[in-house]
């Protein structure tokens, strides 16, 4: 599959190694791609760089990790070319970070997710991977046994189903909680975020 990663810290440089050890084609984006190239070099002819627009004509799966704060820009830019698209939103509000436009978001009803897509009409939006820290996906990718529960929420289930595949080719174990508005239940500060549950474990939970 083709995936395009626009952003390509700590978050979307883990999953797309992850993804392109599974043997996933992956561009990641930068709004500077030639500061891209040393990971693209030690990720192998797999992975490429280019700009967000770029990544988001050639994913058939898009993964968008970037700050809040910087997506009502990327909106403008490149929302148009992601409809259509399943969408995976790694982000979640931080005000601390995101300023007023991360109060916006957690003051909305539907959380973070749902501000986030209302500006991406048509993209098949999905959260996924927000709430486990990197290091911690890095380590424990493809663990035995039980391996690490990773969250999804979504409204489009062809579109989870998706994202749940892909979390399984990541090397962690898919745990669907029901519609989009439901990852508030797993942003900071709730009792599912960053506790690095198992998926049994989480879905005794959700």
């Amino acid at each position: 599959m083709r995936i395009g990663i626009i952003g390509a810290g700590s978050i979307g440089s883990t999953i797309g190694k992850l993804w392109i050890d599974a043997g996933h084609d992956v561009r990641f984006a930068s709004r500077h791609p030639d500061d891209l190239q040393p990971l693209v070099a030690r990720l192998g002819p797999h992975a490429s760089a280019g700009m967000p627009a770029d990544a988001a004509k050639f994913g058939e799966v898009v993964m968008i990790a970037v700050p809040l704060r910087a997506v009502p820009d990327l909106a403008r830019e490149i929302g148009s070319a992601l409809a259509g698209k399943v969408l995976l939103d790694t982000n979640y509000a931080y005000p601390r970070r995101d300023g007023d436009i991360g109060d916006d978001a957690k003051r909305h009803p539907g959380g973070s997710s749902a501000w986030a897509a209302a500006r991406f009409p048509g993209a098949r939006w999905v959260k996924a991977f927000n709430s486990v820290y990197y290091k911690t996906l890095s380590n424990e990718a493809h663990r035995k046994g039980d391996q690490l529960g990773i969250p999804l929420a979504g409204d489009d289930k062809d579109a989870l189903d998706t994202a749940a595949r892909l979390v399984r080719h990541a090397g962690f174990d898919p745990v669907p909680v029901g519609a989009l508005a439901r990852g508030r239940d797993f942003e900071p500060d709730t009792p599912l975020y960053n506790t690095g549950m198992s998926g049994s474990e989480l879905r005794k939970r959700v």
